[in-house]
C-alpha cells in the first residue's frame, strides 16, 4: 500500500509539472503572439491606433505596453533624413533647366499622429516630392537660365522657403536644401561658354590697352621732364652769359693736346693773346 501511495504521489507530481510546463508553454506562445509589449527606438514616435481610429496620444522613446487585437502601433521615424529628388523646369528665359535637389528634412515628434491620419506612412512619394517639384518650378521660373548660375545660392534659399511653406502644412519640418546639379541644353551651354570665351578676350584687350597707355603716358611724362629741363638749362644759360657756358663745355671735352696744324686766322683754342700775363 505504501509503495502505490508513492508511486501515486510521484504520478501526481509529474503531471502536475506537465500541466504547469504547458500552461508555461501556451502563456509564452501567446505572449509571443498576441505581442502586446512595444519599445520606440532613439529617434522614433508610435501612432497608437485604437480599433482603426488613431488616438490623439503618441508613445515617445522607451518601453510601451498595448491591448492585444485592439491597438496596434505604427513606429514613425523623426530623425533628419535625406531625399533626392530630379525636376525638370524652365527658367525666366524659357530655357530647360534639369536638377536635382537634396532635402534634409525631419517629421514633427508631436503631430506625427496627424501626419499618419492624413497621409500615411507613404508621405515621402505623396508630399515631398511632389513639393520640391513644385517649388523647383515655382523658383527657376524667377530667373533666367544665367542668373540661376550666376545666383545660385539665391535660387537655393528661393527654393527652400517655397517647399519650408509647402511642407509646414502637413507637419514636415524643413532642415536644409541643396543644388546638387544644374543641367541646361546643350546648346545653351555652348553659348554660355562662348560668352565666357569672349568676356576673357575681351578682358585681356583691356589690360594690354591699359599697358600701352600707361608706357605712352610716362614717355609724355618722360619727354615733358626733358624738355622742362631743356627751358631752365637754357634760361640759365642765357643769364649767365651764353659765351662763356659753351668755352666752358668745350673745356670739359678737350683733352689737353694742341693741335698739330693751324689754319691761317684761326684761334689756339682757349688761348686769349690779348690777355696780359701775369706779373
Amino acid at each position: 500500500m505504501d509503495r502505490e501511495r508513492v508511486e501515486v504521489r510521484k504520478m501526481d507530481t509529474a503531471t502536475k509539472w506537465a500541466v504547469w510546463t504547458g500552461v508555461a508553454a501556451v502563456a509564452i506562445i501567446m505572449f509571443v503572439v498576441l505581442n502586446p509589449i512595444v519599445i520606440i527606438s532613439p529617434g522614433e514616435r508610435g501612432v497608437v491606433i485604437t480599433l482603426g481610429a488613431v488616438e490623439d496620444k503618441i508613445l515617445n522613446e522607451g518601453l510601451h505596453f498595448r491591448t492585444p487585437f485592439v491597438q496596434s502601433v505604427v513606429v514613425m521615424n523623426v530623425q533628419v533624413q535625406k531625399d533626392e529628388v530630379e525636376t525638370g523646369a524652365a527658367s525666366k528665359d524659357l530655357q530647360e533647366l534639369k536638377t536635382t535637389i537634396a532635402l534634409n528634412y525631419h517629421l514633427e515628434p508631436t503631430t506625427v499622429n496627424t501626419l499618419y491620419q492624413k497621409i500615411g506612412s507613404q508621405y515621402k512619394m505623396r508630399v515631398i516630392d511632389p513639393a520640391v517639384q513644385e517649388g523647383v518650378k515655382a523658383a527657376t521660373a524667377k530667373y533666367t537660365a544665367e542668373e540661376a548660375i550666376t545666383r545660385r545660392a539665391e535660387v537655393k534659399d528661393t527654393i527652400k522657403q517655397l517647399v519650408t511653406i509647402r511642407l509646414a502644412k502637413e507637419f514636415i519640418v524643413v532642415d536644409e536644401v541643396s543644388i546638387t546639379d544644374f543641367d541646361f541644353s546643350k546648346s545653351f551651354n555652348d553659348a554660355i561658354e562662348a560668352k565666357v570665351t569672349a568676356e576673357q578676350e575681351a578682358l585681356q584687350a583691356k589690360n594690354v590697352l591699359e599697358k600701352v597707355k600707361f608706357q605712352a603716358e610716362q614717355r609724355i611724362a618722360e619727354a615733358t621732364a626733358e624738355a622742362q629741363a631743356i627751358r631752365i638749362q637754357a634760361e640759365s644759360i642765357s643769364k649767365q652769359g651764353g659765351e662763356s657756358y659753351v668755352q666752358l663745355k668745350a673745356i670739359e671735352k678737350w683733352d689737353g693736346k694742341l693741335p698739330q696744324q693751324f689754319v691761317p686766322s684761326s684761334a689756339v683754342p682757349f688761348l686769349d693773346l690779348n690777355q696780359k700775363a701775369p706779373k
